[in-house]
């Protein structure tokens, strides 16, 4: 579904990423690993257009994604959370939902002006979906909650909802166990099980070592910008680069 190829990115002439090559299968959960500063989040910025890349080629069912913006690669199909919460607090959880249908609205300011009949179904048929997104995350009864107030675990469970909510066919997931305790790890580990039972595809960033190796078909790791390992989470966790670039900074810090 996805494919990179030596793809690259640069700040100031530094390497954060350095001809990094992968595939992510279809209906399958792929999960980046690599200790902190290895670029992952640099490379799902890459891939979603936050950033651009400075060579290389990200493909998207046979379309090139890199040089186009945000916007346009989130209408192709793709959707993500964030490392850092991006919610807006002040509005509802429902409506933060919503926003992840923004591609469903439609276009047309005079259409959303003139207040058609058929733009009010459409509105409301985009209000239930949102409401059935969060009823599937447990977040039904607190739909009208400014975002704000919400329990941190919570607000991860909204920004999944939003994720999700428009049925995309790819789903980058930024660490969305970080700051969760135990037993709300395993409900979201749960439910990303759920969504690869249904056909998704995720490509999932994660320093949870024990979720990741319970739930990916296939571990990528990324040790200073680059690919050093590509398996299953059994051949991942005895190849001796993997074990360097995890054990190796321990020792060092210790």
């Amino acid at each position: 579904m996805l494919q990179l190829e030596a793809l690259c990115k640069q700040f100031g002439g530094l390497p954060a990423l350095a001809d990094v090559s992968f595939m992510v299968p279809r209906a399958q959960i792929t999960a980046l690993i690599g200790p902190n500063g290895a670029g992952k989040s640099t490379m799902i910025n890459c891939i979603t257009g936050v950033l651009t890349a400075t060579s290389g080629s990200v493909r998207f069912l046979d379309d090139e994604l890199v040089g186009r913006p945000a916007h346009e690669i989130a209408r192709c199909g793709i959707a993500r959370t964030f490392q850092n919460l991006k919610l807006f607090p002040r509005l509802s959880v429902l409506d933060n939902v919503l926003t992840g249908l923004t591609c469903e609205g439609g276009d047309s300011m005079l259409m959303a002006m003139l207040r058609l009949p058929y733009l009010r179904h459409r509105e409301r048929q985009l209000k239930l979906r949102a409401l059935e997104a969060l009823d599937h995350y447990g977040l039904a009864d607190k739909a009208s909650w400014p975002a704000g107030i919400l329990a941190y675990g919570d607000k991860k469970r909204v920004e999944l909802a939003r994720a999700t909510v428009g049925r995309p066919e790819l789903i980058l997931l930024d660490e969305p166990v970080a700051g969760l305790n135990a037993e709300e790890t395993v409900a979201v580990g749960e439910q990303l099980k759920r969504l690869r039972r249904s056909g998704q595809t995720l490509l999932l960033v994660e320093h949870d070592m024990e979720l990741v190796m319970e739930i990916a078909d296939q571990v990528v790791v990324l040790d200073s910008g680059r690919c050093i390992a590509i398996g299953t989470p059994a051949e991942v966790s005895r190849n001796p680069l993997v074990l360097e670039a995890y054990l190796g900074r321990m020792e060092a810090i210790a």
